[in-house]
């Protein structure tokens, strides 16, 4: 894979940033929001489904002819997908907007090691120190949120959880994307997830139907449709460490928001805990 050149890099690259401060902005729009956190994340997935569908179309992806193996791998990814979705926003109404968005993207790491558990095979130095530097950034980041409250504290356990099933999402599905494109992927993953969630809102008791369509709309809008569609769009032209290094505007864009938005003030501790995450994540995503 090679970085694409002139005029056309630009835009290419352009789309990638704004891709990636699109799906940074979701969390604003979840804690905006007058339903339930679990219920916002089933309207980002139910409203997106038609568009979806459209671009499925638009880009000649196949949404049928799947066989009963490959469906229902997907139904299970699918599953994952809203349990990862449910859980951080769970997280995202309980810590810090950049802790939220740093340990939601946590899958890399996980996927990461995976690949070690997986072939039996020890990390490269590099590796080994993007690990060390996750583990210690995760645990300054936990260890002040715990000076903050318990809650902020199990609001950073539920975004790595998210950050765990989002992994778990990305393996069921690796076969199925290759076959059948990430557009016609995403119509069968809200197709299963919707009810998933729906029911997770319900049995937590939470508000489904908005008052306010505002937040829901922009939340589908910039996560669903131009995040989505955008990295989609871009991640097909550019080598994985780019992608790595263009991942980082989404902590950075939260942690700014967070600040003027929401008072959540960063000490130089909290700073240091996110850039040790973040050079984990690019090393991480680099090496996919």
């Amino acid at each position: 894979m090679s970085v694409p050149h002139g005029w056309r890099a630009a835009l290419l690259l352009a789309a990638l940033l704004a891709g990636n401060i699109a799906l940074a902005l979701g969390p604003w729009f979840v804690r905006l929001a007058d339903t339930g956190p679990v219920s916002a994340g089933f309207w980002r997935l139910f409203l997106a489904l038609p568009f979806l569908v459209l671009l499925a179309r638009i880009n000649r992806q196949p949404i049928t002819g799947m066989g009963a193996k490959t469906l229902a791998l997907v139904a299970l990814g699918a599953v994952t997908f809203a349990l990862d979705l449910a859980s951080w926003h769970i997280g995202i109404e309980m810590t810090r907007i950049g802790n939220a968005t740093l340990f939601g993207n946590a899958g890399s790491i996980v996927l990461l090691f995976w690949v070690f558990l997986s072939r039996g095979v020890l990390p490269k130095p590099l590796e080994g120190l993007a690990i060390l530097f996750a583990l210690a950034g995760a645990a300054i980041l936990m260890g002040r949120s715990l000076e903050i409250s318990t809650s902020t504290l199990i609001g950073d356990l539920f975004c790595l959880a998210a950050g765990l099933l989002y992994a778990v999402y990305l393996l069921t599905l690796q076969d199925a994307r290759k076959a059948f494109g990430s557009w016609s992927l995403l119509v069968w993953v809200s197709i299963f997830g919707c009810p998933v969630l729906l029911a997770v809102a319900l049995m937590l008791g939470e508000p489904v139907w908005p008052t306010d369509w505002t937040p829901i709309l922009i939340l589908f809008i910039s996560s669903q449709l131009v995040g989505q569609g955008l990295m989609v769009y871009a991640l097909g032209h550019f080598p994985p460490l780019i992608i790595g290094l263009a991942l980082l505007t989404q902590p950075a864009v939260a942690a700014l928001y967070g600040y003027f938005a929401f008072g959540e003030v960063l000490s130089p501790l909290d700073i240091t805990g996110m850039v040790l995450v973040g050079a984990a994540l690019a090393v991480a995503r680099a090496k996919a």
